[in-house]
């Protein structure tokens, strides 16, 4: 993998996004030699489209991003790779279309466009055919030797097995006599030198996956291992790059303290991020504001009760603050106190099934942005009695509130609604990897994946 900002990103999806980006500029210049020799217009030097043709890729392309083409699913299935490129083409060509007419001469004729797309479209889906088999071979995925026999090293041995996993394992090594739980582990008594043994086997990489470190840390194999130039990663480092996601069963306050994240570079990304938030904020609460107030005409006709749903949530630094929303549930729905919503929820209105489906629902919430309460993207506001609760049982509840809550976030877009402490307990391990990671470059990464989570809201309730 590639470590992009702080973000790590796989190799195939880099190189087939590179790819990707280089077609749409050529089938943007296509599209223009094929419109002026249709109209029998000069076609004009190419630095005169520059920005045209760059306009239009970084446009296509970032919609590709958005809906999910370079996801693990994608990069599987021909079918639904090919589903979401037309989605998001078109998305594009509409995008793309609109700009033209608000902007007229900053991008291409729309005529051009309709070229564009169906040009887009062929290369597009070519480049898939061609090279989407190499992209699921070995040809990218690390060889990585495991030095360990335990749950651990189990643990890595089902993760590797996955279709869309980035690496394999080409070894266990069994660093005690204990019990073991993967039976192909070679001992480490039996390998003479294990610095040439890892050479032999081309392992690129080492992971440390024993059950206890106290004592049994391996430090003289270790630096032959890395003398021999093989990358050593500890178990929890390792989980949270192939993961997306911070693993709380191996997590130790160490490891937070010593390991990459928390740096002191985050002012200036907090700095950023709260000038992105007041700037959108302020443009989508003039652009939605008739679509809040239509809803929430709407809501006050379809059920009795207030258009709007007020309650306190806990914000950053565990500081509390109201939350409003268009109101999606009966007035009655919590009479009984907070409780987590459940698939079919019966509190919920016929109104109120549709507006959180397409996230109608959220709109309000920009209004908190704008008074910093929260912001775009971060771990999503809980109230406070579960907030109370689910500190008692999942270690590192509090760090999520580190930074502030977001109307969308990591966890959101990585994991279906969660209705339980188990829900909780995932969902928290992909904030704690926000909180530790988080960028200009993330949240732009979020912003645009979460329009694949409207489209297609699995998790919606």
């Amino acid at each position: 993998m590639i470590r992009l900002f702080k973000h790590y990103i796989p190799h195939a999806v880099l190189l087939l996004g590179l790819l990707d980006l280089f077609l749409l500029v050529a089938a943007g210049e296509l599209a223009w030699l094929t419109r002026a020799s249709q109209a029998g217009i000069e076609v004009g030097p190419l630095r005169e489209r520059l920005a045209p043709l760059a306009g239009f890729a970084l446009t296509v392309w970032l919609a590709m991003i958005a809906v999910g083409v370079y996801g693990s699913e994608a990069l599987r299935s021909m079918r639904y790779a090919c589903a979401r490129l037309m989605v998001a083409i078109s998305l594009a060509i509409i995008a793309l279309s609109l700009i033209d007419f608000l902007l007229p001469g900053l991008t291409f004729w729309r005529s051009t466009l309709l070229f564009a797309m169906v040009i887009s479209a062929v290369l597009l889906v070519a480049d898939r055919v061609l090279i989407g088999s190499f992209l699921g071979t070995s040809a990218f995925r690390r060889r990585v030797m495991v030095l360990g026999a335990g749950p651990r090293a189990a643990r890595l041995r089902t993760l590797a097995e996955r279709p869309e996993s980035g690496f394999a394992i080409v070894s266990y090594i069994a660093m005690t006599d204990g019990e073991q739980a993967v039976e192909e582990a070679i001992a480490r008594l039996a390998i003479h030198d294990l610095g040439r043994f890892v050479e032999n086997l081309g392992a690129s990489e080492v992971v440390l996956a024993l059950e206890e470190r106290r004592n049994a840390l391996p430090l003289k194999d270790l630096l032959r291992i890395k003398t021999h130039g093989v990358h050593v990663n500890d178990f929890s480092s390792f989980m949270e790059r192939e993961t997306g996601r911070v693993d709380l069963d191996t997590l130790n306050p160490s490891w937070l303290i010593f390991s990459d994240g928390f740096s002191s570079g985050r002012m200036v990304s907090s700095a950023v991020k709260r000038l992105f938030d007041i700037a959108a904020s302020g443009l989508l609460l003039v652009l939605a504001s008739p679509v809040i107030v239509l809803f929430a005409l709407l809501v006050k006709l379809d059920s009795k009760g207030p258009a709007f749903f007020r309650q306190t949530r806990v914000g950053l630094y565990g500081q509390p603050f109201q939350l409003i929303k268009l109101r999606s549930m009966r007035t009655d729905a919590e009479k009984d106190g907070a409780k987590w919503a459940e698939r079919d929820d019966p509190r919920i209105t016929r109104l109120g099934r549709f507006i959180r489906k397409v996230r109608i629902d959220e709109l309000p919430q920009v209004w908190t942005v704008l008074k910093g309460q929260m912001s775009f993207v971060g771990p999503r506001p809980e109230v406070p009695r579960f907030v109370a609760d689910l500190e008692q049982q999942l270690p590192y509840y509090a760090e999520r509130h580190m930074v502030k809550p977001g109307i969308t976030g990591w966890a959101q877009i990585n994991y279906p609604y969660g209705a339980s402490t188990e829900d909780a307990r995932h969902k928290l391990e992909y904030d704690l990897y926000y909180a530790k990671n988080y960028t200009p470059f993330l949240d732009l990464l979020i912003l645009l994946q979460t329009l694949r989570v409207v489209l297609w809201p699995e998790g919606a309730r």
